[in-house]
């Protein structure tokens, strides 16, 4: 194809699209949403971590003034427990009673019935009087306790090694002979590591609008990382043929996997369709936090040997995750991630999926990888120090190359792994000096990045300008990567470039905005697009001089004759050819879909130094450095504020989130005051360092960039406070108390 690129956006930090309307309050998110004749629905929840339903009471509600429908579970569809129901990544046997318990409440904050009416002031109240009759249950939280063989059993159905048990799942990778690899090792270091579990910490709660129409037409406002996923699901749960079905995206205030899968949407349209009102439905804080997907809390045991020269020759990990109430914890990520920096010969990487009595799992930013890689890289610091290496040096002797072949699977092709930890070595951070009770740790991480099913259309407007479309929402920039690269290609200003997130009508299927696939993708169709509309383009120009469309070359935003020989003619821009569409064969634009292929994995080095107030037990994050192989980073601005964004949720996770529950099976800190999550005052500048090794499998050699910054950050954390105290922490939060607790006398009278 005749065109040529100069480059000129590619690698620009231009002005997000969306910018102005985020920080004025112009954007409409999913709770900004009204209509006429809306009403409001409410949701009743279990006060038990476990209980039989034995019935449902819902006359005195239905009776309420205001009160114009009442949902239980006998109005979702129900999948039988015997076949499995796979959408994407859930499965609808699951989904189906985590949006309405069935037979039996499996944690505190389940859906018992939801309730639509005039106010939400009535329809909480409605909520008040449905009568539930409950038959308590024993219940198990923690992963030791649901492990045990006494253990109450959640899905009776479920065994693992013939009995009933609420394992309910399990993955092994292996590679090599562990015991053969073990035997080898001068070095063998074994640790067991705890997590607890940590929310996604989105600051636009759960909320939707949903009118069904007298012909059974229903159209769906949302906050989601996926209105497809939204459609399918709502149709799946409700019955209502997706054909029947418009989901629109709202703007999205924050996700980071945890609005992968529906709450509220189909509760919503189930009450629309019953009262024949539009019914909008906004989840609280505590709701949220009761009932919406934390990531897994993990027991996981490491073990690490290596010869004397630093080689690691064994790797055998074991890693317990809880699914909450039902099967789906991330075992991919923690068993497949955790060893693949290293080119290790022999490996074994084992998880288990654990159901206990807490909310459902969802997806939180390279599931499972986090959890994985603080055992493993706190591990290989042990090991570093057991045989007196630099740490860096000790990574970069057993690091990953092209050509490696990982114990998940694949063989490696070109990596930028080494070039991440050669750039950490060599930064300013690693070599500045310490102050007292002051320490650095560093840590590195792997995610798989993804591809899959991506549609575009790109339009060139009658004043000659050009409208994208895509099917993703914009969580992380896309918007604005995609003004770039469209910008780029069609040899024009990318302010000319405007860039909308499509509903399920109007754009070609999508997948879900996740798994750092959506510039990769998003790129890849709208690529494509943009070379079809150049060939229109350049077939005009070709039709106007009365050339060979061959004879025509695009540069600059302009139709040329690509040599002296095709001819001397003035060249026409977009806005000339866009002025003669009309008489030259119409509308100029054109649509891609595909199922794109060709992501590469995505590898991180990170750097922390802390400093611990051992009186306190405070540590502080004083400094911190994030080096990524990016791929190609199509806009920096937004690259950056990646690795940033999954550094600070990572510090917080390290140092202070979890999950309290009490002794009646409730979680005890349902909102931001006592979850603690960082704020500004908690985080140094984080600063970022950009390696690019292009992924030749992509046009613009896009990799995924959004999972990878969470994966290193509890690793470097807890290996910093070691070099800072010299005492090293098996548990996650390291919070004051904890610190505190586990500090040695001998640390405190060797600071005074």
């Amino acid at each position: 194809m005749n065109i040529v690129v100069n480059n000129k956006w590619i690698g620009q930090r231009t002005i997000r699209p969306d910018g102005v309307d985020k920080v004025t309050g112009r954007a409409a998110f999913a709770a900004d949403t009204a209509m006429p004749g809306m009403i409001w629905g409410k949701v009743l929840r279990s006060p038990h971590p476990h209980a039989r339903i034995r019935s449902i009471d819902t006359s005195k509600a239905e009776a309420l003034p205001g009160v114009k429908a009442v949902v239980t579970s006998r109005d979702v569809v129900d999948f039988p427990l015997d076949k499995s129901v796979i959408l994407g990544i859930q499965d609808m046997r699951w989904m189906c009673r985590n949006v309405m318990a069935r037979d039996k409440a499996l944690f505190p904050g389940h859906p018992i019935a939801a309730v639509a009416a005039t106010t939400e002031a009535i329809a909480a109240k409605a909520c008040e009087l449905i009568e539930v009759d409950y038959e308590v249950l024993p219940w198990s939280i923690e992963i030791d306790d649901a492990i045990k063989p006494d253990a109450p059993i959640l899905h009776e159905f479920n065994t693992f090694q013939g009995k009933p048990s609420n394992i309910v799942g399990q993955l092994e990778h292996k590679k090599g002979d562990i015991e053969q690899g073990f035997a080898q090792a001068d070095v063998v270091i074994e640790r067991t590591f705890t997590t607890r579990p940590v929310h996604q910490g989105y600051i636009e709660p759960h909320a939707c609008l949903i009118s069904v129409a007298a012909d059974g037409k229903t159209t769906i406002w949302s906050s989601s990382q996926g209105q497809f996923m939204v459609r399918a699901m709502t149709a799946y749960l409700t019955g209502i043929p997706q054909s029947d079905i418009r989901a629109i995206p709202a703007e999205i205030g924050g996700g980071f996997g945890g609005k992968t899968i529906v709450y509220l949407e189909p509760l919503a349209t189930l009450l629309a369709k019953k009262s024949g009102r539009p019914v909008k439905m906004v989840m609280t804080r505590e709701e949220v936090m009761r009932a919406t997907g934390p990531t897994s809390g993990s027991k996981s045991t490491v073990k690490i040997g290596a010869k004397k020269d630093g080689t690691i020759v064994a790797a055998q990990g074991t890693f317990y995750l809880q699914a909450g109430a039902f099967p789906g914890s991330p075992i991919r990520g923690a068993a497949g991630c955790s060893f693949a920096p290293y080119d290790i010969e022999h490996v074994l990487s084992v998880g288990y999926d654990v159901c206990s009595n807490r909310s459902k799992v969802a997806a939180y930013r390279a599931p499972g990888a986090p959890i994985g890689a603080y055992a493993v890289e706190c591990v290989l610091d042990e090991v570093a120090e057991a045989l007196k290496m630099d740490p860096l040096d000790f990574r970069l002797k057993n690091a990953a190359k092209q050509g490696t072949k990982a114990a998940h699977g694949p063989v490696f092709p070109r990596i930028g792994y080494i070039e991440t930890l050669e750039a950490a070595k060599n930064s300013p951070h690693y070599s500045i000096p310490l102050g007292k009770l002051q320490g650095r740790g560093v840590a590195s991480g792997f995610w798989f990045n993804a591809g899959g099913e991506s549609s575009a259309q790109v339009n060139i407007t009658e004043d000659g300008n050009v409208v994208v479309t895509t099917g993703h929402p914009d969580i992380g920039g896309s918007r604005a990567g995609i003004a770039n690269v469209c910008a780029e290609l069609l040899g024009i200003d990318y302010r000319r470039v405007s860039v909308i997130i499509g509903d399920t009508q109007t754009v070609g299927f999508s997948n879900l905005t996740g798994g750092s696939r959506v510039l990769f993708a998003s790129a890849m169709v709208v690529t494509q697009a943009a070379e079809k509309v150049i060939n229109t383009l350049r077939e005009r120009a070709a039709k106007i001089w009365e050339i060979d469309p061959e004879a025509v070359k695009w540069e600059n935003g302009a139709a040329h004759p690509a040599s002296p020989n095709a001819g001397q003619f003035e060249p026409l821009t977009l806005e000339d050819l866009a002025e003669k569409a009309p008489q030259q064969g119409g509308p100029i634009g054109a649509g891609v879909q595909l199922n794109t292929q060709g992501a590469d994995g995505g590898f991180g080095t990170h750097i922390c130094d802390v400093e611990v107030d051992i009186e306190l037990g405070i540590a502080r994050v004083i400094r911190y450095t994030a080096v990524q192989d990016v791929g190609r980073a199509v806009h920096p601005g937004y690259v950056e504020g990646q690795l940033q964004g999954g550094v600070a949720q990572g510090i917080g996770w390290a140092l202070n989130e979890e999950y309290i529950y009490r002794s009646d099976g409730k979680v005890d800190n349902p909102g931001f005051l006592d979850y603690r999550m960082p704020v500004c005052s908690d985080l140094p500048m984080l600063d970022t360092i950009l390696v690019e090794v292009p992924n030749p499998k992509h046009p613009q050699g896009v990799k995924g960039v959004g999972e990878v910054p969470l994966v290193p950050v509890m690793a470097a954390v807890a290996n910093a406070i070691y070099r800072a105290v010299g005492k090293r922490f098996y548990a996650l939060p390291m919070s004051p108390p904890k610190v505190l607790e586990g500090l040695e006398p001998s640390v405190q009278q060797a600071a005074e």
